[in-house]
């Protein structure tokens, strides 16, 4: 790669970054295919689980369906028990959704190969690799959502033909 001009080298990453974008959507599709739900239930699942619980306007927020959407995501979710609706501790009118028992149970296998995977591939850098790489995903974070929050103040909510 000592040949490639910087100009090839950003075009390779936004291109890999793109590439990896679309491997996570269709991975948790097919997760949620194993698991009955849709992709957008998928990654409410994958929220949930690096939040640990949430409320259901803190979901609205996060992935931002309107309220309606959210609570037929958080209906369809626990129909499939994997999630419950639990009195919130500090608020006894609200609610807080987490993950079941049963979700705990499910989620971990259809993962293993992938974390165990991942963990290989992330310890073969060494640590300044691995700090320009997380100075990079951590900023890219951002960047998905600044244009998150561009779109919606741009768009709004509602599905518009351009």
């Amino acid at each position: 790669m000592a040949n490639t001009n910087k100009g090839d080298l950003v075009q390779q990453v936004i291109l890999g970054a793109r590439e990896n974008s679309i491997g996570a959507v269709l991975f948790h599709q097919a997760v949620g295919q194993v698991l009955g739900i849709n992709v957008t239930d998928m990654k409410c699942l994958d929220i949930m689980t690096t939040k640990g619980s949430a409320s259901p306007s803190q979901l609205a927020e996060l992935t931002g369906l309107t309220s309606g959407s959210t609570t037929a995501m958080i209906d369809r979710l626990e129909k499939r028990g994997l999630v419950e609706r639990r009195p919130h501790p500090k608020d006894r009118r609200a609610t807080v959704i987490v993950l079941t028992k049963e979700a705990a149970r499910k989620l971990p296998p259809l993962f293993e190969s992938l974390a165990t995977a991942m963990q290989a591939l992330v310890s073969s850098y060494s640590a300044k690799e691995l700090d320009i790489l997380a100075d990079f995903l951590g900023r890219i974070a951002s960047l998905w959502q600044r244009e998150r929050e561009r779109l919606r103040s741009q768009f709004g909510n509602k599905t518009r033909t351009l």
